[in-house]
């Protein structure tokens, strides 16, 4: 096509898209391109803005490694996750509402029995967790493959540490027949999420705090039921209504409750989706 302006341009690049062969990518690239272009129009965006969103774009893409996933940071900070969470994962009145990812969930993490010490030295004042795994209808859910992983004490999760030859706040464990898992980890704190990185910069230039509320991450994936990724929430942390990547719900907020001995307990009931 020849001498498109700022107002052929659009439709171009649509019809550029003519002999795509998947409905599904034809439909989201196109909207993709729709809503972009439009952005572009509304703001009257200049080059050397765009310019630096390129390398703002760039510089994400650099951040990112095997312990380390910037474009998810930069997602859960634009709200983007939880609106793909909420809009993908509705829930019955009483199943376990789901939560964003995060970027700290790393594959492989070590299988460990019922009632295990999963925090591998990490600091922090020692927590036990105890929880129930069930079905919409009440069911118990056995053999269930739950992961968890948190962070210490400094609100840091092992894959922010240097030099650590073993998982610290993460392991796997399976329900036992009566859909249970028991397992000790440490007391979580609020954290910042890091701000060594793009997603930091453009947090500070917006005048944005980065902080989360404490919080346990948990997988939980069983045959016949959904897949559920949450975190249950301390209660009473002052960031409760401002987390930083939207991630709150009243609903997961949970007891984490202070023993004589200086310990702390929670206990949690999870209810899976039918698949």
């Amino acid at each position: 096509m020849r001498n498109i302006n700022e107002h052929t341009i659009t439709e171009a690049v649509l019809q550029g898209m003519a002999g795509c062969d998947s409905p599904r990518l034809k439909e989201v690239m196109g909207a993709l391109v729709r809503h972009l272009h439009d952005f572009a129009r509304e703001v009257k965006l200049t080059e050397s803005e765009w310019e630096a969103g390129i390398r703002f774009l760039t510089a994400t893409g650099q951040k990112c490694d095997d312990k380390r996933q910037e474009f998810i940071l930069l997602s859960d900070t634009l709200g983007l996750s939880t609106l793909t969470v909420a809009q993908n994962h509705p829930v019955s009145a009483q199943a376990t509402e789901a939560t964003v990812f995060g970027p700290f969930y790393v594959e492989g993490a070590p299988q460990v029995p019922q009632g295990a010490d999963i925090s591998g030295g990490a600091a922090g004042e020692p927590l036990f967790v105890r929880a129930t795994v069930r079905g919409p209808a009440g069911e118990v859910v056995p053999g269930a493959t739950v992961n968890v992983w948190q962070a210490d004490a400094d609100g840091l999760y092992d894959v922010q540490r240097t030099g650590l030859d073993a998982a610290q706040g993460r392991a796997v464990l399976r329900t036992d027949a009566q859909g249970q898992l028991a397992f000790r980890g440490v007391l979580p704190v609020p954290y910042p999420i890091p701000t060594d990185g793009p997603v930091g910069d453009m947090l500070r230039a917006l005048g944005r705090h980065p902080w989360r509320p404490a919080h346990v991450h948990f997988m939980i994936e069983a045959p016949g039921y959904q897949t559920l990724i949450t975190h249950v929430f301390r209660g009473g942390d002052p960031y409760l209504d401002s987390d930083a990547v939207y991630g709150v719900r009243s609903s997961l907020i949970g007891d984490f409750r202070s023993r004589a001995d200086g310990s702390h307990a929670l206990d949690f009931d999870f209810v899976l989706e039918c698949s």
